[in-house]
């Protein structure tokens, strides 16, 4: 799962961690999850010999093989490329050369370097192996833009070929996962106005959530993209190629022509004011050398045809990603494998048993269910990406999307979290599958994480597919456990290192509840008379 920032301590003083009663007996579930499968599959995709399962990796082959050999026993039908299970993903690694970042900024016949990385960090090209661009500068505040939300910040700026430089983050007024859809895109409102770059500016706000030299330990990983059928990167804009991200301290430098200071900025920023964007002035060239390399890795997909003639061609889509990060670089730690338990072998786990679910079930729902093992998450949500611009089915038969991604199932949990459930009616379904194992479905406990936009049915949505995310909630059942504190812990001490394994007190009983959900959610959309819509007033519902 990508998320790259500590909970909350917000998040555990919000009460919502009381204990609840549910039972796990289901009332329209005619088959169950079964723990020693579910324990099998987790402990084979989380062991030693599957090296955390890193994107291009041997590990991760296995991990797909072993995908595709239980879909094939279940004898669901192949959905990848050339009637195989698998949908083969090219990507290029571009890693930035040592000591080649140069940032310098002209100012009439005066000229000063910014220092990388102290300074400035940026990131290596996925199509140049040398790269300069110079271009003037122009501040345009948080550079979003939404009709729908009534905002323009480029409104009567002229940014055409020249660099854009803008806060980091979006304004707090803004709701959380439409300010994180608008943040993501802040390149692509830059592009779309002929500018050939951005600078983004971090902030003392941002210092204090995130520092600058948290970024810097990252400079050394290299950037991934796939690659379409003509080999070439997956970047709409190719003309859009300078970057750099710019600490506050030395980012005050390119403000010494601007009508505002930068400090006056920040504060306007701090106090929930919009900043207006103005030319600054000046003249910036951004250099850099990359060296690429080439890897593959496949999507995993498998079909179970509906039952229905009309609605067997629509599709009902289950995803989790397969891949993990690796092993370690860090020599101070005795284990360098990161075994990925949690994130994301549990998820693979309950989607694999709730397909057997659906085919021991007898009777097949209405509409098909397409199950989607992805790769690449990891690396940028890649795997999901490529298959939203490649599917192997109509895009528009896909009617919604169930996402499993790191559910932890470390204690018996008695409410569920389902990212994007306020967005569109399977929310309703989700409450409904839960209700039968007495088990409730909670808000968003961690609204400013904006998850909702940070996993792979992400990618889906993008493309107009109603898409809920399913996670263990933070209320456990019995009186001894804190659910919320377990998941945290589970994040402080655990997430995305070699201890993310089955050492872990695995709690498997609450995985077959949450398989069951699972699968019921699944029946609940496979059957319908109608397929899942966007709620009228949510802003995913209008989505270019």
């Amino acid at each position: 799962m990508q998320l790259r920032y500590l909970l909350s301590a917000a998040v555990l003083g919000l009460g919502l961690f009381g204990c609840g009663n549910g039972s796990s007996d289901a009332t329209n579930v005619s088959v169950s999850a079964n723990a020693g499968a579910l324990q099998a599959h987790l402990e084979f995709l989380a062991s030693d010999d599957l090296e955390g399962r890193d994107t291009g990796s041997r590990g991760h082959e296995i991990a797909s093989l072993y995908i595709a050999a239980e879909f094939k026993k279940l004898g669901l039908q192949p959905a990848g490329d050339q009637g195989s299970y698998f949908q083969r993903v090219k990507f290029r690694s571009s890693t930035l050369k040592e000591n080649s970042a140069t940032f310098t900024v002209h100012n009439g016949d005066e000229h000063f370097s910014l220092a990388y990385p102290k300074e400035f960090l940026t990131g290596p090209s996925a199509y140049s192996e040398t790269e300069s661009v110079s271009a003037p500068l122009v501040f345009v505040g948080y550079g979003l833009v939404s009709e729908l939300l009534g905002i323009n910040d480029y409104a009567g700026l002229d940014v055409n070929g020249k660099i854009v430089v803008a806060l980091t983050g979006r304004p707090e007024a803004l709701p959380s996962e439409e300010g994180a859809h608008l943040n993501s895109s802040k390149a692509k409102f830059a592009a779309e106005r002929g500018a050939v770059g951005m600078i983004t500016l971090h902030s003392p706000a941002r210092e204090e959530v995130r520092p600058y030299e948290v970024s810097i330990m990252y400079q050394r990983a290299p950037s991934v993209r796939w690659l379409n059928a003509d080999g070439e990167p997956n970047q709409q804009y190719k003309n859009f190629t300078a970057s750099a991200y710019v600490h506050h301290q030395a980012a005050e430098q390119l403000f010494v022509n601007a009508p505002t200071p930068l400090p006056e900025i920040f504060a306007q920023a701090a106090a929930g004011e919009n900043p207006q964007g103005f030319d600054l002035g000046l003249t910036a060239t951004l250099g850099k050398a990359s060296s690429h390399s080439e890897i593959s890795s496949p999507n995993v997909a498998a079909i179970l045809p509906g039952s229905d003639p009309e609605l067997a061609n629509e599709y009902v889509l289950y995803t989790a990603h397969s891949d993990h990060i690796g092993i370690t670089k860090d020599l101070s730690q005795d284990d360098h494998i990161n075994n990925g338990a949690m994130d994301n072998a549990s998820g693979v786990a309950v989607m694999l048993e709730t397909a057997r679910m659906f085919v021991d079930a007898g009777t097949a729902p209405k509409r098909s269910i397409l199950f989607l093992a992805v790769t690449a998450e990891e690396r940028g949500l890649l795997g999901a990406d490529y298959f939203a611009h490649y599917p192997t089915v109509p895009m528009h038969q896909i009617v919604g999307n169930v996402n499993l991604d790191m559910p932890v199932l470390l204690y018996d949990f008695a409410d569920v979290i389902a990212f994007g459930s306020s967005h569109s009616t399977m929310g309703d379904s989700v409450a409904k599958a839960a209700g039968q194992f007495g088990i409730a479905l909670s808000d968003d406990p961690m609204p400013e994480q904006a998850i909702f936009t940070r996993s792979d049915h992400y990618a889906f949505v993008k493309k107009g597919v109603p898409a809920v995310f399913l996670m263990t909630g933070f209320t456990a059942k019995n009186e001894d456990e804190n659910g919320g504190e377990i998941w945290a812990e589970f994040f402080a001490k655990h997430y995305h290192r070699p201890s993310d394994s089955t050492d872990l007190p695995i709690n498997y009983a609450a995985g077959v509840t949450f398989t069951n959900i699972n699968y019921a959610i699944g029946q609940e959309i496979a059957n319908a008379d109608q397929r899942p819509r966007w709620l009228p007033d949510s802003f995913f519902s209008q989505l270019d």
